[in-house]
């Protein structure tokens, strides 16, 4: 344990168990050149220390950041760390607040605490204006001294610093004279730690590369706040010396506006608001590169805040690089960041870079790189624990955006055969695991497999239909990353496919914009394609997504086209599926009549060639305008045969479908109740299947009969979830309707009082 100083000894000075020399009751060493000596027995130092020199109190902390804004959910969490210890070393159950998210890690407490957190980040994060900025708040804490050392992990021109040296440049500043400082390094180490044993002190450990050049330094007492910055994790400190871990991330919105008007001022900022938030998000809120920009804004205030930031969007990168101050220039910072990875690793790197999406998943990354699936995972944890990669949850990970645009810069070092090769076989990969996950999904729904994967590609073997919903759902901006990128390469088939897989999920969940500019691309590719069926089908998917959204005259001459193509090249399937469109056409023109028509010419081709399934969705259809035509009677007839055939082929789509029918059968009879019957055996279909573009049309349909009934809560209720999804799917057309039928509902119940 340690003793009070009696009042003869220096202040700060206590007495030092120097284990090393393997000695229990005898206490030595030398601290700021003081030498003790003495036997403790009871409790009673019988030799006081005779003293050679005065103690040193070492101040080696940098200035504070001059210009440090926000930070506040990261310096309270320090602030936690440094109350978890007690002045005898003893820590408390405290928590470090957890209000910015994954970012920031809960601080492991015990009943002993450490004393030591490591604060990593990518670099140009922030991580030591972090510390000085948090240390310098609290000096009063450490009134026995401060240690600084830098540790050259990631620097430009110089290579990590050997642990021996900051030891010995710990001594020094400790006032240890040249002569006493024993040659061993582990003596040194030793000696270190017995001079800051038990007292009260600070020690930054900056830009650490390892956990090797870490542990020396480390003091053996935990009444010492260490404070370790680096890019890595230092897993071995976490793992064996119970640091606690603060993952430094970008700032907030509001932060990165503060850190810009700290440096630009409050009237530059406010003058230009919507240029400070397009420099903010070109940015990323990276801190460094909203640094540099604002040093570029500083620098010229003749430019105006907007033409800064049109330069940044158009070259990126370049303007926050700097020709002759490595420091002042994000892609030569995290350039540092490469040096300690392998050959392999650096190549993963690059390769996500060019990747298409915002993030990855391990298979996908196996496939992009060639590698096997756990060599491929290994080289994802070498890239986080170096802070270029974050893991995010359900397995996936991210860059950056500007890290991500560095990692595209080094992409063009590899040779281009690899790049094509490996842009190939991750386009692949996605293509092929889509066209399984629509098999599973639409069973029934015209089976066209894609060309061969590339060597080695292992497309995920989904397994049942929730699995593959739940991975297109993951995958969707990927999905469509994947085709534009496919367009640029000229890789048609790749393009096409994936529109036909996405097909589907797109109608399901109402992605109606995404649908057109796939089949916009879909329908560019099957030019260079030899099957003149996939330009036909692309004008037909491409009309009908065109219908959806209101794009009248641009979906007929598709569909025209569509309708000529299939004819010419005698393709009967293709034909009754147009005509089906055809119908959908002129249904949302109004025209029921001749919708009817259409509906009714697709359903006796689909009798011809003996497909009953598409006979049973023409049946519907049928039944569909003839109700709205009130021909009633036989739209039952088509409905019931219909439900009969949807039913035998287990088709809880088409089911939902058809009850949808006749719940507008009975609403038109005038029986609303069993309307509302009907309806909701269709939205519970619907739900269950996440199918929100119909589920929206049933909502709008059962208001009418709840309204017909007096029911106008049941009737808004409906019509504002309606709403609510024609908003998120873009249905400007219906959404405008639904919100007059609200106003025309809110108006029978409250009308306008008379002048």
């Amino acid at each position: 344990m340690a003793f009070e100083p009696e009042p003869s000894r220096f202040p700060g000075s206590t007495s030092a168990d120097v284990g090393d020399l393997g000695v229990r009751n005898t206490v030595s060493g030398v601290v700021g050149g003081v030498v003790q000596a003495g036997v403790v027995h009871g409790g009673v130092h019988l030799h006081t220390a005779q003293p050679t020199s005065a103690w040193v109190v070492p101040r080696q902390l940098p200035s504070a950041p001059a210009l440090f804004v926000g930070r506040a959910v990261e310096l309270d969490a320090l602030d936690h760390a440094l109350a978890a210890v007690a002045p005898n070393g003893r820590g408390t159950a405290v928590q470090a607040p957890t209000a910015r998210g994954p970012s920031l890690a809960e601080f492991p407490v015990g009943d002993v605490a450490t004393g030591v957190s490591t604060i990593g980040g990518a670099g140009g994060m922030g991580k030591t204006w972090l510390v000085l900025a948090w240390a310098h708040r609290h000096l009063d804490r450490f009134p026995d001294g401060q240690l600084f050392v830098d540790l050259h992990g990631f620097s430009p021109a110089r290579e990590p610093m050997d642990p021996a040296v900051a030891v010995r440049g710990f001594l020094d500043a400790l006032g240890v004279e040249p002569g006493r400082i024993p040659a061993d390094p582990d003596a040194q180490v030793a000696r270190y730690r017995s001079l800051v044993a038990d007292r009260r002190m600070l020690i930054v450990l900056d830009n650490a590369a390892t956990a090797e050049q870490v542990i020396p330094l480390l003091p053996g007492s935990s009444t010492c706040t260490v404070l370790v910055t680096g890019r890595t994790r230092l897993a071995s400190l976490i793992d064996r010396h119970g640091a606690r871990h603060l993952t430094l991330d970008i700032l907030t919105r509001d932060e990165a506006r503060a850190l810009l008007t700290a440096r630009l001022g409050t009237g530059r900022v406010a003058a230009e608001p919507d240029a400070v938030d397009e420099l903010i998000a070109l940015c990323g809120s990276y801190p460094l590169a909203l640094s540099i920009t604002a040093r570029h804004a500083v620098t010229s205030p003749a430019v105006p805040l907007p033409e800064i930031a049109g330069e940044l969007r158009e070259s990126g990168l370049e303007v926050l690089d700097h020709d002759t101050d490595p420091a002042a220039s994000l892609p030569a910072v995290l350039s540092w960041s490469l040096r300690r990875l392998t050959d392999e690793q650096r190549t993963v790197f690059a390769l996500l870079g060019i990747a298409p999406g915002l993030d990855t998943t391990p298979p996908a990354a196996a496939a992009l790189t060639g590698l096997a699936p756990a060599r491929a995972r290994m080289a994802l944890s070498a890239l986080v624990e170096a802070s270029l990669v974050d893991r995010r949850p359900h397995g996936r990970y991210a860059m950056h955006d500007l890290i991500r645009d560095y990692a595209t810069t080094t992409a063009h070092d590899l040779p281009h055969g690899a790049r094509q090769a490996a842009l190939a076989r991750v386009m692949d990969f996605h293509l092929h695991t889509a066209a399984t996950a629509d098999h599973l999904l639409n069973t029934y729904h015209p089976f066209l497999p894609p060309a061969a994967p590339a060597p080695g590609v292992h497309p995920l073997p989904l397994s049942d239909t929730t699995t593959a919903a739940a991975w297109l759902e993951a995958e969707h901006a990927t999905l469509l990353a994947t085709q534009q990128a496919a367009a640029v390469l000229g890789r048609h088939h790749v393009v096409w496919h994936l529109a036909w897989a996405l097909n589907n999920f797109h109608m399901r969940r109402g992605h109606l914009r995404d649908s057109l500019a796939a089949w916009r691309a879909a329908l560019d590719a099957a030019v260079h394609l030899p099957d003149p069926a996939t330009r036909s089908r692309a004008h037909r998917h491409l009309g009908r997504a065109c219908a959806r959204l209101g794009l009248h005259e641009e979906s007929h001459e598709h569909l025209a086209r569509a309708l000529d193509l299939a004819v010419r090249h005698h393709d009967t399937v293709e034909q009754a599926h147009t005509h089906g469109v055809l119908a959908f056409f002129w249904g949302r023109q109004g025209d029921d009549r001749r919708a009817l028509a259409h509906a009714r010419h697709a359903l006796g081709l689909y009798r011809a060639i003996g497909r009953p399934l598409w006979e049973a969705d023409a049946l519907n259809s049928v039944g569909w305008y003839c109700a709205r035509l009130d021909e009633l009677d036989t739209a039952r007839d088509h409905c019931h045969a219909a439900l009969s055939l949807h039913r035998r082929f287990h088709d809880a789509d088409g089911e939902a479908s058809t009850m949808d029918t006749f719940g507008l059968i009975a609403h038109r009879a005038g029986d609303h109740r069993q309307a509302i019957h009907h309806y909701h055996q269709a939205l519970t279909r619907y739900r269950a299947f996440r199918n929100t573009y119909f589920l929206a049309y049933t909502l709008d349909n059962v208001g009418h009969p709840h309204a017909a009934l007096g029911e106008h809560d049941q009737a808004r209720t409906a019509w504002q979830e309606a709403l609510e999804f024609y908003r998120e799917q873009g249905r400007d057309i219906e959404a405008r309707r639904l919100r007059q039928q609200l106003h025309d509902l809110d108006t029978l119940i409250s009308p306008p009082e008379s002048a």
